[in-house]
């Protein structure tokens, strides 16, 4: 059987979804009893240049969730917009897998081949909708993802690799 494209996408996008959510609740488990330490992850970056935990955070939202509704649209732009709070980006990370686990296998297949457009600025950039996807969305939802879990971890949350992975799919 061929793979397709709900399972390079969806299916994907729901594990590292489904990761992140846990190890957000491992950093608010952690710092349950200092609320202030909680909410200074939420500015934390790797490096000054780099953008803050929420962006992070609302990146793997938009790279997800948001990859699927500009592939249905036809264009995907850049937003930062988001919750400025912990408990705010975990409630995003739960709405965007509530929403993914709504959408089929069917519906995903059936736009295989679609025209799309990445547009930034003066850039427009011509995908198909699975090239964008593999090729966009996908490298980009694992890079915030990863600077994500490497804040938390940087601030002495105890996740590790299994944290990040989420459920895999394995034979059964």
């Amino acid at each position: 059987m061929a793979i397709s494209l709900y399972d390079v996408s969806v299916a994907n996008f729901l594990q590292t979804l489904t990761g992140a959510a846990g190890f957000l609740e491992k950093g608010r488990v952690h710092f349950a009893d200092n609320p202030q330490a909680l909410e200074e992850i939420v500015g934390s970056r790797l490096w000054p240049d780099m953008f803050p935990f929420s962006f992070q955070v609302i990146s793997i939202v938009h790279h997800s969730q948001g990859a699927i509704e500009g592939v249905r649209k036809g264009t995907f732009s850049p937003r930062a917009e988001g919750p400025k709070d912990y408990a705010g980006l975990q409630q995003l990370v739960a709405d965007a897998r509530a929403m993914l686990k709504g959408v089929t296998r069917e519906e995903m297949d059936a736009l295989e081949g679609k025209d799309m457009f990445f547009e930034f600025r003066d850039v427009k950039l011509p995908f198909t909708a699975e090239n964008f996807l593999m090729t966009f969305s996908l490298p980009n939802l694992h890079f915030h993802a990863t600077t994500a879990y490497d804040l938390l971890r940087m601030k002495g949350v105890p996740v590790g690799k299994r944290d990040y992975t989420g459920p895999m799919r394995i034979k059964k």
